[in-house]
């Protein structure tokens, strides 16, 4: 992928990911799905992980498909991924949301 390509493909990511609402979780397939890229849920995740410098992005919004933190280590230390969901209401139990089903926005 062209360096071009992939800064569009991001730029797509995160106008998806500044989307999802307080309170709620996104997956890397259901957005990399809503950008038209089925099957793309891995680059979804090397979007977030280069996003951690940009405070526009709520990263922290984003898991993989059964509610797992599988991005926290990205984050500033470890647990302030599941500090910034519980902030926001959400029950986070051995890095798994709990109530997935209900905190999971779909775009």
């Amino acid at each position: 992928m062209k360096s071009e390509d992939s800064n569009s493909f991001y730029e797509q990511v995160y106008c998806v990911v500044r989307q999802i609402p307080e309170g709620k979780v996104c997956t890397y397939g259901l957005i990399a799905h809503k950008i038209g890229a089925p099957g793309a849920a891995r680059m979804v995740g090397w979007a977030m992980n280069a996003s951690h410098s940009m405070a526009d992005i709520p990263a922290h919004r984003v898991v993989n498909r059964h509610g797992l933190l599988t991005g926290k280590a990205h984050f500033a230390h470890p647990e302030l991924m599941q500090q910034l969901l519980e902030n926001e209401g959400i029950v986070v139990i051995d890095n798994q949301v709990q109530d997935f089903e209900k905190h999971l926005w779909k775009p």
